[in-house]
This record gives C-alpha cells, structure tokens and sequence, in this order.
C-alpha cells in the first residue's frame, strides 16, 4: 500500500531512470508496478518477485538499486538493513521498534565505508509528524514542549470501534501494546499506552479522542534532551475507541505466549488478528487522516505557540488512501533527498538526516494543506 504510493511519488519528483517494484507475492509486485505506470502514463516501473528474508535474493534484487524504501513490516527491517549496506544501497525505512532503531544506527561506520545513508522512521509518525515539529523547533529560540497528534480514521465511521484498517493490524497492536518514549521535564521516559486519554477537537471533524501510542515519537525524546523539556506523541481516534481497545489489551487477547485451547496451542495475538482483521476493513468507505503538531517555546523574548494541522482524505484522482499519501510520500521525500546527495553517507537518526524546513518544502510541493496558526503569550 504505502510502498506503491512511494514509488509514485519517486516517479514524479526524484527522476528516477527506473523503479523496482518487489514483493513475496509478484502478483502483487506487478499489480503495484502496473498501477504506477497506468497514473504517469508511462513505464517507468518494473515488477520483481523477492523475498526479503531471503539475503541471496534481496542482495540480488538490490544490485542496480541507488536507493531503497523498504515498505515492510517493521519486525523485518532489522533482517533488510544488513543486506542494503552490504549490496551498497541506500535506505529509507517506514519505521522500527525503538531498540531495533538504535541498533540499526550504530552501522554507521559501516554506512560510511560502503557511500550509503540509511534513515529509519521516514513515514507518518514517526516520520512527517516529527519533520513538522522540528520546523518549528528551527523557528524558536527555544522550545519548551512539544506535542504531536495522528491518526488514520474512516470517513464514515461504524460501531463499535469506529475504526477501519489502514496499514497492517499487527502494527496496529504493536503500537497499542508497546511502550512509548517521551521526554518529560527533560527526561527521557517510558510510559504505558492506551493511556492519558484527553479530547482534541478537530475542524471539519469535531470532537476527537487522543490517547499514549508508542512509536510515534522515534528517538526524538533521546536527541532532544537538554535542548526541548517536552516532547510527546498520542494517537487519534474517534470518541470510545481507545476504552474498547483496552479491554482486549488488559484481558490478554494480545498476548505472545501460546495458550492451550483443546488439543492445541493457541497465540491469542494471532487468533484476534485473524477474527477481527475483516471487521476492521471496509470496502465501501474511504480514509481520512488527521495530523497536528504544537510547538510552544520563544522568540525574540517572547513566548509564542506554533501549530500545524493537516487534514487529508482519500484521493479519488489517484485511488490514494490518505494514509498511503503521508507515509508513502513522506518516505519518498526523504529517499529523494539521499538521491539527489542532500543526505551524507552513514545512519542518521530521522530528525538529524533532514531539516524541518527542507522537508515541509518539499511536502507543500505534494499540494498537501497544512494549516499553520501563530499565537503570542
């Protein structure tokens, strides 16, 4: 989903020669590869068939490659990266654990060796969230708290959760069930999830639930310390969500451990993603989502509050779902960068690789609205 909505991206803006397009599944590969393709009116996408914990494979797939998005699930990309840095590809990626991030960071010297950059965390959040707080941490003299807010919603939305699958349910749990990184009065915290529950509202949409996700804050928290006292990341629902979510997370439903059911073992976090992945997806309704990020700090001697909001919804032109456009584009722009020599060789965390400023430059260039508010004292 957000890799072919990548590739499109890279087809429009970074000029590239070719785009390979690799999937496990090669149907899936050329359906992607062909969609491209049939939007730009030309073949600059070509299908392949690669399975990426397969190194021999990958390696060889990577060969011709200047420069990778890897689009898969986030428990594979400590598998992908060591096979990228060896065939001397660059890589972006959509987003890690938080430890397996900082293990990939310590390949620098690696990075360096072989002329490559690496950057994880380039999708939504982390990802295009953080860019938009960073733009404004480059506008203060000095930042006090910071405060970011997403969310992937249905248009039209159905009890009881309210909610409809954008990108995979595994990653979903992930992010309701790990803890989250903050930075709270200039220390760097771990803090339970579905958690911290407050109302946010929302232009065009209302009232809106916000509640402790983990991931969305990257390593940002560990950057910033002694510069920002607070940096923190929620995720957003519609009203009720997050109490009904945590009734499965307190009640083991997404547990890792086998249970005996009968005459078998059962892992509950399997079984639920396998009952509940068709209630969660639904055809006949189109996404929206919601993305904020508050800055408040000074400049110039006087205390101001710097907001950014962006509210996008499906593409009818393009059949984009919103989620697919903000993460699939915002690695794209990150991939570009490393392209056209903008990002140095070696790993760089996320918030260091790009500016705030390059970055929304190039998001405005996507035709994206991004409501930017200023207010003093």
């Amino acid at each position: 989903m957000q890799g072919t909505a990548a590739a499109f991206d890279l087809a429009r803006f970074a000029s590239p020669a070719r785009i390979l397009m690799g999937d496990v599944l090669p149907d899936q590969a050329q359906r992607g590869a062909s969609r491209v393709n049939k939007l730009l009116g030309r073949a600059i996408c070509e299908s392949r068939q690669v399975d990426c914990l397969d190194p021999a494979a990958l390696g060889a797939f990577l060969e011709p490659v200047d420069v990778l998005v890897s689009a898969v699930p986030y428990h594979f990309q400590p598998q992908v990266l060591p096979v990228a840095l060896a065939s001397k590809t660059s890589m972006v990626d959509m987003g890690n654990d938080t430890a397996d991030t900082f293990a990939a960071l310590e390949r620098d010297a690696e990075a360096k060796a072989n002329g490559v950059a690496y950057v994880p965390d380039t999708g939504l959040a982390p990802g295009l969230v953080n860019s938009l707080a960073h733009y404004f941490i480059e506008q203060l003299d000095a930042t006090d708290t910071v405060r970011l807010y997403c969310g992937g919603l249905p248009q039209h939305p159905k009890p009881p959760f309210n909610y409809m699958l954008v990108f995979s349910l595994e990653g979903l749990i992930g992010e309701y069930t790990d803890e989250t990184i903050v930075l709270r009065d200039g220390k760097v915290q771990a803090i339970d999830t579905l958690i911290e529950l407050e109302t946010i509202y929302v232009e065009g949409l209302g009232e809106l639930e916000a509640f402790a996700t983990s991931g969305g804050t990257g390593t940002a928290p560990y950057t910033l310390q002694g510069k920002v006292r607070n940096y923190e990341y929620k995720t957003v629902r519609y009203p009720g969500h997050c109490e009904k979510m945590k009734l499965f997370k307190d009640h083991g439903f997404w547990g890792l451990e086998p249970v005996a059911v009968n005459d078998a073992k059962v892992v509950p976090r399997d079984l639920f993603c396998r009952l509940m992945e068709p209630h969660l997806v639904d055809p006949f309704d189109h996404d929206l989502v919601v993305t904020r990020a508050t800055a408040w700090g000074t400049r110039k001697g006087k205390k101001v509050k710097l907001q950014a909001e962006i509210l996008d919804y499906h593409d009818e032109a393009t059949g984009f779902s919103a989620m697919e456009r903000l993460t699939g584009f915002s690695s794209a722009i990150v991939a570009a960068e490393i392209g056209n020599g903008g990002i140095p060789p070696g790993c760089h965390p996320y918030e260091k690789a790009m500016t705030g400023r390059r970055f929304v430059e190039e998001l405005l260039k996507r035709g994206f609205n991004v409501k930017f508010t200023e207010e003093e004292g």
